[in-house]
């Protein structure tokens, strides 16, 4: 399995089970949204690889997005997610993970009007192990 989709399969089931994140938006943590997702939800989002000495270096985001609650509400996704992943140490498919470490987040409001979209980024390093698949 390429470092990236290890990455994000790992990063999807920390998530998955942090009851903290849980209590602000159930199970509705998507890679895929769906047309009729209820709010709030979190999208797994853009992201980036480049070869690093060594292994892999990812850039990737995650978006909160709100209805009702506004941008505390995105702000408080974003808290959970930021005290799930930052500094994590998650277990990849045949790659280590060096570090993963908040960058920055933002929020903004949609052009709807109505909905917010908080922005969280993470920066992590991964390296191969001599066990992939």
């Amino acid at each position: 399995m390429n470092a990236d989709l290890a990455l994000q399969k790992a990063i999807y089931v920390r998530l998955a089970g942090d009851t903290a994140l849980a209590a602000l938006v159930a199970t509705r943590l998507y890679d895929n949204v769906p047309g009729d997702a209820g709010f709030p939800y979190l999208a797994l989002g853009e992201n980036e690889t480049r070869d690093w000495p060594g292994g892999t270096e990812h850039r990737l985001a995650l978006h909160a997005f709100s209805r009702g609650g506004g941008r505390a509400e995105a702000k408080r996704i974003m808290g959970a997610v930021n005290a799930a992943l930052h500094d994590a140490s998650l277990t990849l498919e045949g790659h280590e993970l060096v570090n993963l470490r908040f960058l920055d987040g933002t929020t903004r409001r949609e052009a709807d009007g109505i909905t917010w979209r908080g922005t969280i980024r993470f920066r992590a390093v991964t390296e191969q192990t001599g066990e992939t698949a």
